[in-house]
């Protein structure tokens, strides 16, 4: 066996494994944690909010997403719903208006999405000094009553940033569907649940977030890369702020279920996200060491592992390698040890995704599609390779 080789093997091993143990480690942690929600607090009901939904060519969606957020439990007279038209050829403005929410509208040839609309709207919450918080609802989303209440709680307690769950609304429209209700159960519920409870950030997810313009004083808006929610997740990080999740309350919202259209969507989410791999470890890494930061040491661990289609791609390579290598030096105690490695690896990824599957409310038909598993870790994969669309934001094809 060259040295060559056994350098390869137990690189890939070693990947495995931290990947795999982080991932255990949050499924052991994940379990419910029982959080006050009674609204006594006389500051919390004092709280008001401006509900900020960016939209791109909209029109299908942006009525539905107004009346869920005008329906939430919280006194009219202290939230508001703005709309952020952003560079829109169609009537998204005028059906966002006429569903009851302030729109303001924003048109600029050079400096396009999710980034620059979102900060459109914070500039102008803050330019009218009304509200005390803002909250980001995506178009394409309905929202639990309780939305602005299970932020209004945790505002009240200290926290300045707020995560709810993050989840699927259609999720037995297909296979894809339910198996990205799983994969985003696992994500967004069972590793921001544990991330909670050992008290370090759960991140910004792109939807259902929320952070006090006291924060943004301090730390202001300037997130513009492909995956804008992690980009000022990780800026809150390395200003000593946590991301507190809010279990009780989610967003809801659609999740393409044609593949090219998912091709798409994917490419531009993990392009965006393998950036800032490159742009923010070291930054978060140093933070942690110079800090003694749990916070940021998390983030940077959470931003290295990779996502769950790769991990498992690893696990698979190594479990391959090591039975080849049992076959070509049968005598080799390092084929064992990396066989044994894979093993335990592999039972690591399963719990995990049986987790997600537990959390995900997919019933039995999601358990069957996790058949399915293997092929949508290719597909994914190998649309990272395959696909040439642009990278900026694009309107996602909706159905009517």
């Amino acid at each position: 066996m060259t040295i060559a080789v056994i350098i390869a093997a137990w690189t890939l091993a070693a990947a495995a494994a931290l990947s795999c143990g982080y991932l255990l480690a949050l499924t052991l942690l994940s379990a419910k944690q029982r959080v006050s929600v009674g609204l006594n607090n006389i500051l919390a009901r004092q709280l008001r909010f401006d509900v900020i939904v960016p939209a791109h060519n909209e029109y299908l969606l942006i009525g539905r997403v107004v009346a869920s957020l005008l329906d939430v439990n919280w006194p009219r007279e202290f939230f508001r719903v703005v709309v952020v038209a952003d560079n829109c050829t169609d009537n998204t403005a005028v059906l966002a208006r006429a569903a009851g929410a302030h729109v303001v509208e924003r048109r600029h040839e050079r400096l396009r999405g999710k980034g620059y609309a979102l900060e459109c709207g914070i500039r102008f919450s803050q330019v009218s000094k009304w509200a005390d918080a803002v909250v980001v609802v995506d178009a394409d989303s309905e929202v639990s009553e309780n939305l602005l209440s299970a932020c209004a709680v945790r505002i009240a307690d200290g926290a300045h940033a707020i995560q709810v769950h993050y989840g699927v609304r259609q999720m037995q429209t297909s296979w894809r569907t339910r198996l990205m209700s799983i994969a985003l159960a696992a994500f967004h519920r069972a590793r921001s649940r544990a991330r909670e409870r050992l008290n370090v950030s759960s991140g910004i997810r792109g939807n259902g977030w929320c952070v006090t313009h006291a924060l943004l004083r301090r730390v202001p808006y300037r997130a513009f890369s492909l995956a804008e929610d992690i980009e000022f997740g990780i800026q809150l990080g390395l200003d000593g702020y946590r991301v507190h999740y809010a279990d009780e309350a989610h967003v809801d919202a659609d999740m393409v279920s044609d593949s090219q259209v998912a091709r798409t969507q994917r490419r531009r989410w993990e392009h965006g996200r393998f950036a800032l791999v490159r742009q923010k470890t070291f930054k978060l890494i140093c933070a942690a060491l110079r800090q003694r930061s749990m916070v940021c040491l998390d983030l940077a661990v959470d931003l290295l592992v990779l996502p769950l289609s790769y991990i498992a791609l690893n696990v698979i390579v190594l479990l391959a390698v090591a039975i080849f290598l049992q076959y070509w030096e049968p005598s080799e105690s390092a084929a064992d040890w990396l066989l044994r490695t894979a093993y335990v690896c592999g039972l690591c990824v399963l719990l995990y995704v049986l987790r997600g599957w537990q959390l995900s409310g997919t019933g039995i038909r999601g358990l069957i599609d996790l058949a399915r598993a293997p092929f949508f870790v290719v597909w994914k994969v190998a649309s990272m390779f395959r696909s040439r669309e642009p990278l900026e934001w694009v309107r996602t094809k909706r159905r009517a």
